[in-house]
């Protein structure tokens, strides 16, 4: 349990915290942020969101710097990010800030990959992300920190860059499954 694992692991135990934000009615007022209205508790939420996509950025950078990867570390951190964005977009339809459509199918291809390395580590391999995961993390990170903001500072000039993002996400979620099936497909091929 080096320090990217404790904070891969970290960052699963902000997702409940996170999801008590978004889900429970708090009463705790609300700001007029230009064309929208954010709940000060989906602002407290963001906040836990942002803190925990960044653990992602200082766990595999210590883990490299360091040369602290571990085979669970290459597990656990897909998994973690799985996790918490999974979590955020599906209280972002809840809250109709995203479109149901598109988390399905970044949700679905998420499973997909998950189901691709459940097969490689039975078979004793550990598949890393690749940098084309690497960018579709980096936009689904930005697009739900927007939206869980309700589109903050954007909404001041009616600007709908959180769901651009989204929607670039999916763009970079898609390429980047397809190019992770292609590139892995000798593990279900092989698989016994």
């Amino acid at each position: 349990m080096n320090l990217p694992n404790k904070l891969t692991f970290s960052r699963i135990l902000m997702i409940p915290l996170f999801m008590v934000l978004m889900s429970v009615p708090f009463s705790w007022g609300s700001w007029d942020i230009g064309n929208a209205e954010l709940p000060v508790a989906h602002f407290v939420a963001a906040l836990i969101f942002i803190i925990a996509a960044g653990t992602d950025w200082v766990d595999g950078y210590y883990a490299r710097k360091y040369n602290l990867v571990t085979n669970l570390g290459k597990f656990m951190d897909p998994l973690a990010d799985k996790l918490l964005v999974s979590a955020a977009l599906i209280l972002l339809v809840e809250i109709e800030l995203a479109p149901a459509w598109v988390v399905i199918i970044i949700i679905s291809r998420e499973l997909a990959v998950t189901g691709l390395r459940l097969v490689a580590a039975g078979e004793g391999i550990v598949l890393a992300a690749g940098s084309m995961g690497k960018l579709k993390t980096a936009t689904q990170m930005i697009a739900i920190a927007v939206l869980l903001l309700h589109n903050f500072p954007f909404s001041y000039m009616d600007f709908p860059f959180g769901i651009i993002m989204l929607y670039l996400s999916l763009v970079f979620t898609i390429i980047s499954g397809v190019d992770y099936f292609v590139k892995n497909w000798h593990v279900m091929r092989d698989s016994k």
